[in-house]
């Protein structure tokens, strides 16, 4: 009787075990899938992200291939600056005014510094005498100044004569015209301009 109640009551405790295995929690198909379609789409949009970041960076440097321009030591073991022109075939370069970074665009045909209206006030310059220059789109209403300082690569010049243009859009390249230009020595070669110091 005894061995018979054992038996029995073993077999409950069984059949409870099981009934308790039964009731365990079933995963969350459902969440499964949400979660998976949120991790693809968040791949889908890191990728395109990526893409874009990369384009971006292809047309700024087609648009302005001397972010940094290259110096080098020239044959008279002198530094010149090489500039390679853009898809456009204009020479675009970043450089500096008063030690503030600015993109230029070099413009042999400008006889100043041609500096955009709101750039100016960045830069908090002097404004002198008011006057008008003529330039490809007619004259046009310009304040002189004078810059402290233009450096493009390693070429630092000071004291360098500038306009102050209030007709150049905002966000406008600076021209960099003759007034420092004049004062280096530059070829052209190719595709690239080489300038340097006058020895």
């Amino acid at each position: 009787m005894n061995f018979d109640h054992g038996a029995g009551s073993n077999g409950g405790n069984r059949v409870r075990m099981q009934s308790n295995r039964n009731m365990s929690p079933q995963p969350d198909e459902k969440g499964i899938q949400r979660t998976g379609r949120f991790m693809m789409i968040m791949a889908w949009l890191g990728g395109l992200l990526l893409l874009t970041l990369l384009f971006q960076d292809f047309l700024e440097t087609r648009q302005n291939p001397n972010a940094k321009p290259l110096t080098r030591v020239g044959g008279e073991g002198h530094n010149e600056v090489v500039l390679e022109r853009n898809a456009q075939g204009h020479y675009v370069a970043n450089g500096l005014i008063n030690g503030y970074p600015v993109t230029f665009l070099l413009d042999t045909g400008a006889t100043d510094v041609a500096i955009p209206e709101a750039l100016a006030e960045r830069l908090r310059l002097q404004r002198r005498h008011g006057g008008i220059s003529q330039t490809a789109n007619g004259p046009v209403a310009v304040w002189q100044t004078l810059l402290d300082e233009v450096g493009l690569g390693t070429i630092r010049l000071t004291a360098v004569r500038a306009s102050i243009v209030p007709s150049m859009p905002a966000g406008s390249p600076v021209l960099l015209g003759m007034s420092f230009l004049k004062q280096l020595e530059f070829t052209q070669k190719d595709r690239q301009l080489i300038l340097r110091p006058p020895g």
